[in-house]
């Protein structure tokens, strides 16, 4: 059906079929841009944003709205969303990842919960220095378009400056629970389980979404930094990146602080490479990927030493995972995220006792907080997130989230600092006194 947001389609067999027939009227026209040195600016309130070290996108209305009844667990729904973007005509002049038709959102951590996908009738997008604009409608009324034709309106009004933050648990509590968590661990019902925090914070007047996004980027330069309908955030994890027939992804766990002193910075940095616990967190969530990403990959890249990843506040283990999918049916961006999610570094494993034990604990629906974000284009390439580092914005209120992997022997002060740590990110760019 056809609404003023553009057309609706439903994921399920009929919804799918309805979407492809949909998008069989539309045309994706893609012309070439004079380069963009930034894309945020274009974004507005209401746009998309996704932007990392290539590039990114920017996304305006809806050409079509694609519904996932069944979340990512619904296998057929996931591979509707790729059958829709092919259904639409292309004219593409640049040809780069992102180019033409786009699917871009946020997804719900629960991969069972029903979600939903955007594909802008406008979208702005950069890649490795080169820029281009998408416009999607019907064949005969695709006009030519500009980037300022696609420019959100500016948030006016003054930013906030008096903030009242409150807990959704306090440190006791969210102790207690980290507590029984290594109970249920050590004798032997969980391996690892990511339990997160969230904040709420009340403000005198409603945020303005593009100063947050500026002192993201500002903040956290080599994170990815995104905008989806309310939901923002900086994060430094990449779940899966496919561009051709090569897929990566980048997961986190294990953390410590940083000081500003490089010295001190280096000891700190040791004394993570060399602890047992944070190792062992680390390598389930290796572990978990690969054996995720097997299947899919005739090639598969898994350094056995993890390295460091160091970002404002903190370091994390990382491990940088390369493959090649095999043919002759590559799976697409989405299809490969639908694989791996939760992976250990959001749930924990085992993957189904961990997540029934964390909705249990923690005391609130997380929604898309570390659910993945992104996008993925007609070709199947694109790029997801997790949903980290991130915030639910909606006017003068706000709320932020932090998690962190309990194993064998972790330590419910500790575990409560590296939150506060994590929640830094967002408190910086949204509180200013």
């Amino acid at each position: 059906m056809t609404t003023a947001g553009g057309v609706t389609a439903g994921g399920t067999a009929a919804g799918g079929t309805a979407a492809v027939i949909a998008a069989a009227g539309l045309v994706a026209r893609t012309t070439e841009l004079p380069d963009l040195a930034d894309l945020r600016h274009l974004a507005g309130p209401d746009g998309l944003l996704w932007r990392d070290e290539h590039g990114g996108l920017v996304g305006h209305g809806t050409a079509i709205r694609l519904s996932l009844p069944g979340g990512l667990a619904d296998a057929e729904a996931v591979r509707s969303v790729s059958e829709t973007l092919r259904a639409l005509a292309v004219e593409d002049h640049v040809g780069l990842p992102g180019c033409g038709p786009v699917a871009m959102g946020a997804l719900p951590f629960d991969p069972t919960a029903p979600a939903s996908l955007v594909v802008p009738q406008r979208i702005i997008g950069r890649h490795e220095g080169r820029a281009w604009l998408t416009t999607i409608g019907p064949a005969d009324q695709v006009p030519a378009a500009s980037p300022a034709d696609s420019l959100g309106g500016a948030e006016g009004g003054e930013p906030p400056d008096e903030f009242t933050l409150t807990p959704s648990l306090s440190h006791a509590e969210w102790k207690a629970i980290v507590a029984s968590a290594v109970e249920r661990i050590e004798a032997g019902e969980l391996r690892k389980v990511v339990l997160a925090r969230r904040i709420d914070i009340a403000a005198n007047r409603p945020f303005i979404v593009a100063d947050v996004l500026a002192r993201l980027e500002a903040l956290y330069p080599s994170c990815m930094v995104f905008s989806m309908a309310g939901f923002i955030g900086a994060s430094p994890e990449l779940l899966i990146a496919r561009h051709g027939d090569q897929v990566s992804s980048h997961p986190l766990a294990g953390t410590v602080a940083r000081s500003g002193d490089a010295h001190s910075d280096e000891v700190l940095v040791a004394g993570l490479m060399a602890s047992p616990k944070a190792r062992r967190e680390h390598q389930v969530v290796v572990d978990v990927l690969r054996a995720a990403l097997a299947p899919a990959c005739a090639e598969l890249d898994v350094p056995e030493t993890p390295s460091v990843l160091g970002l404002r506040n903190v370091s994390h283990l990382a491990t940088k995972i390369s493959g090649r999918l095999r043919p002759p049916t590559y799976e697409t961006a989405l299809e490969l995220v639908a694989r791996v999610h939760p992976t250990p570094a959001v749930g924990g494993t085992p993957t189904a006792a961990a997540v029934d034990y964390l909705q249990k604990v923690e005391g609130f629906d997380r929604h898309t907080y570390a659910g993945p974000v992104g996008w993925v284009d007609t070709r199947g390439d694109g790029a997801w997130a997790l949903g980290i580092r991130s915030a639910e914005v909606d006017g003068p209120r706000a709320r932020i989230f932090a998690g962190n992997g309990v194993v064998a022997g972790s330590d419910p002060d500790d575990e409560l600092a590296e939150t506060q740590l994590k929640l830094q990110a967002l408190l910086a760019a949204l509180v200013r006194p």
